[in-house]
């Protein structure tokens, strides 16, 4: 559905310009259409997510799932990142049979993602409908994320609290990365919160065989954002020294990974053969199989099968973004499987889920966008919606007119 005029669109960009989003369009593009979640569909995903968080916290889930995972993930913490992300299909048609297609327990977006449903939502007169729930003020947002951070750190001791907090993302990221504008954007919310906060790569830092160190300053709190998801790069010998000391909050991070984000989760959270190892229970069991598209590690035992199967699947790696290294079905086969095994490269193979279209205006092309829903929640409690429309349906394209999308919750859905 149209959003905007173009008038209103030039309105939309230099707003977002003047909130800190400097490469909107030409390097940012935000689609010319929104989407409308169900009021049943929200609801039956904040069930899911509250399952989601008592399965993943379980202590019998923990060890199960970190026991082949890297020392450094089997290392149990506290720690729970503010900007987790779940990515979920609504097929077409039929929203209430949504699908999670993964869990971002480091997501890039969420001021993003709030700034574009607040100004397009002001600028479009979506408001005068009133079948809409109006998203959160910036002002409000703002002040609901300090909360988010204000609770992680509670748990610091009380000697680091004055310390550094630092924004850590990999250097190449940090010079050309979609999401750098966004790194500023919440650096300048932690120092309004009254903290000393810094952006830098983890090669920056060091460790003192005591505390952890940016330019000779100790750090007590770290917003990870690198894709590094193990520290196993030489840039993160500080980190992995100072992680075992546990007094420097670190979020997300080697166990959170492991037990919550790895997409090699996806199997046993679809299917139900080590449920009794892992403590999920029937009516767990029952929502996850209902919204959990089949997912198989590919390995030696089960690359025959995929092989025989790979309409019915997409092979993604189970570590980094899966657009990067996304095998359609097309370019599957024995040998590249093998290929992938020998090297060690761990894939997973997900049951294809459609996408929901949403219909183009005529002057932005006519076409479909391909739609996602990505939902950011922290400790099980949803807080924000947003969603990305793809001009490709089998992949993710967001060049104009496609992008990131606006997303609102249809009345009677519960929000914060």
């Amino acid at each position: 559905m149209a959003t905007v005029t173009d008038d209103s669109r030039s309105r939309l960009f230099a707003a977002l310009r003047a909130e800190g989003m400097t490469e909107v369009p030409e390097g940012f593009s935000v689609a010319p259409v929104h989407q409308e979640i169900p009021a049943a569909v929200l609801a039956e995903i904040d069930l899911f997510l509250e399952v989601f968080e008592r399965v993943t916290t379980r202590a019998s889930w923990q060890r199960g799932v970190s026991a082949s995972a890297p020392g450094i993930a089997r290392q149990p913490r506290r720690e729970v990142c503010f900007f987790s992300a779940w990515d979920v299909h609504l097929p077409p048609g039929a929203p209430e049979r949504w699908q999670l297609i993964e869990c971002n327990d480091n997501g890039s977006g969420f001021l993003f993602a709030a700034l574009i449903n607040h100004h397009v939502f002001a600028l479009s007169g979506l408001a005068a409908r009133g079948s809409l729930e109006p998203p959160p003020t910036m002002a409000a947002f703002r002040g609901y994320l300090a909360g988010l951070i204000a609770r992680e750190a509670a748990g610091l001791p009380a000697a680091e609290t004055g310390a550094l907090t630092l924004i850590l993302d990999d250097p190449e990221s940090l010079v050309h990365g979609k999401f750098r504008d966004e790194l500023l954007l919440l650096r300048d919310l932690l120092r309004q919160q009254g903290r000393d906060a810094e952006i830098a790569p983890p090669g920056a830092l060091a460790w003192s065989g005591r505390e952890l160190l940016l330019n000779g300053r100790r750090v007590s709190f770290v917003v990870n954002r690198s894709t590094d998801f193990h520290w196993q790069g030489e840039a993160f010998a500080a980190l992995r020294e100072a992680w075992p000391e546990g007094n420097v909050y670190m979020a997300p991070n080697p166990f959170s990974h492991a037990t919550r984000s790895d997409k090699r989760l996806l199997e046993a959270l679809s299917c139900p053969e080590r449920d009794g190892e892992l403590g999920v229970r029937p009516e767990e069991r029952a929502l996850l199989s209902a919204h959990v598209p089949e997912t198989r590690l590919v390995t030696e035992e089960t690359l025959e099968e995929l092989v025989r199967r790979k309409e019915e699947f997409v092979f993604k790696p189970a570590c980094g973004h899966a657009s990067r290294g996304l095998l359609p079905s097309d370019q599957v086969g024995r040998s590249r499987l093998r290929r992938l095994l020998r090297r060690g490269d761990a894939y997973v193979a997900q049951r294809r889920v459609a996408r929901m279209p949403l219909p183009l205006p005529d002057a932005a092309g006519g076409g479909p966008l391909w739609a996602d829903l990505r939902v950011w929640a922290y400790r099980g409690e949803r807080y924000l919606l947003s969603g990305r429309g793809s001009r490709r349906e089998d992949g993710l394209d967001l060049r104009p007119p496609g992008g990131w999308l606006a997303t609102y919750a249809l009345r009677g859905s519960p929000w914060v």
